[in-house]
This record gives structure tokens, sequence and C-alpha cells, in this order.
């Protein structure tokens, strides 16, 4: 059953690329008023992170068992593993960009000047690049899932891009747990 027009699936892809991008960057650079979302209380607020954190392993987990389910020719439990890490990731980034929201954008780096240029900053950077990256592929192979019958689909792209989306995710993801390490556990 075709949930998407096959032929919308790149237009649909640029478009919520597009979009998801534009109200990352504008939450992540303090362009969304505060007042356009509900107040939480501050405990709600510092929670976040750490839920993130769990929901990015969770997330790891979730895109580990569908990568296995489908090298094993288990595509159901591939689309159950791939919808679910999908989810977690929606999830967190609702829960990220309520965050900076409501903050005016990113927390400071509470460490020293040394680790913050020579440790966190590449690290935040390749997690960010890899998130920006991922997003216009996950949308893509989702896309590709919901507009062709499963039988279908080893004639599109979507194994190969899902390959390189599952990659660049888990790696996202991993940093991700990283960067939280960092500014909430070590400093």
């Amino acid at each position: 059953m075709e949930y998407v027009p096959r032929e919308r699936v790149r237009l649909l892809t640029s478009v919520l690329s597009v979009v998801s991008l534009a109200v990352v960057f504008a939450a992540a650079g303090g362009r969304i008023p505060s007042s356009s979302v509900p107040a939480a209380p501050a405990w709600v607020i510092e929670t976040i992170p750490l839920v993130n954190a769990v929901l990015s392993a969770a997330a790891i987990g979730t895109i580990t068992l569908g990568w296995r389910a489908i090298r094993r020719d288990d595509i159901e439990r591939h689309r159950v593993a791939m919808v679910a890490s999908f989810g977690l990731f929606v999830a967190f980034l609702a829960l990220y960009l309520y965050r900076l929201t409501v903050t005016g954008g990113p927390q400071p780096f509470p460490g020293p000047d040394s680790v913050y240029q020579f440790v966190y900053l590449p690290l935040l950077a390749i997690h960010i690049f890899l998130a920006i990256v991922c997003i216009p592929l996950l949308y893509y192979v989702l896309l590709l899932a919901l507009s062709r019958p499963i039988a279908e689909l080893p004639e599109t792209g979507h194994a190969r891009v899902g390959r390189v989306a599952a990659t660049l995710w888990l790696i996202s993801f991993s940093l991700g747990i990283v960067v939280f390490v960092l500014l909430h556990v070590v400093y």
C-alpha cells in the first residue's frame, strides 16, 4: 500500500529536510521566541539532556537491531526497529528543540578551554555535521518505504542509502552521548 505517491518522494524529502533544518537552526540560533512554547518547571528543562541521552542510547539499540534484522532477511523486525528508531529520533529532536527554544540557545561548555577547543568542539562539529547529513537520508529511506510495496524496495536506493544513513546515524547518536557526558557528567 502506498502511503506516499512514489513520484513525490524526492520533493517531499527536500521539503521536509529544509523545513526541519530551518527549525533546528532557528532554535539553535535563538530565533524562536520562548513565548511560542509552553513553559515548564526548571527541573523538566534540566532533565531533558539526560532524557535525550537515554533516547539516543535506545536509538542506537533499535538501529542496531534493525540492521541485524535486515541482514537476516527479517523484514518485519527491520521495519519495526527502524520505525522505532525514527520515533526515538523525533522524540529526541522535539525535546532538544524545546529546550533550545526555552533556554534561548545551546548551553555553554563549562569545562577548561583546552578541552573545549581540542575535544568538545571537534566532537560537537562532527556530531552536528552528521546529524544534518542524516536528516534528508532518513526522510528519503522512510518515504521510499512508505511509497512502495516491500517487494519493490530492492529496486530502489532504500538499502544503499539506508546503510549510509544508519552508519552516520549511529555515529551521530554516539557522539551526542559523548557531548552529553562532557557537558553534564564530567564538567
